[in-house]
C-alpha cells in the first residue's frame, strides 16, 4: 500500500510503501487521531522497516491507496 503526504511549505511530498498486510480503514482511523491534535506526530513505517514522522500540524494532505504498477511512457493515451 502507498501513502502520499504533502507537508506545508514544501513543494515535494513524502511517497511510503507500507507492507501489504496493512489495514487501511485502521490506518485512516491513526492518522485522523493525530490529525485531531496539532501536537501529534504522524509515524508511519515503511517495507523495509524505516519509520517516518511527520508533525500533524505541517500536514497539507494524506492520499492512501494501492501502488501503481503500470507506468506510462510518452504521449499515448490509454
Amino acid at each position: 500500500m502507498d501513502v502520499r503526504i504533502g507537508v506545508t511549505q514544501s513543494p515535494k511530498e513524502l511517497q511510503i510503501e507500507l507492507s501489504d498486510d496493512v489495514d487501511a480503514d485502521k490506518l485512516v482511523a491513526e492518522i485522523e487521531t493525530a490529525m485531531a491534535n496539532e501536537a501529534a506526530i504522524v509515524w508511519l513505517t515503511d517495507r523495509k522497516g524505516r519509520r517516518y514522522g511527520v508533525p500533524s500540524a505541517k500536514v497539507a494532505y494524506v492520499e492512501i491507496g494501492t501502488p501503481d504498477t503500470s507506468h506510462h511512457v510518452g504521449f499515448g493515451v490509454r
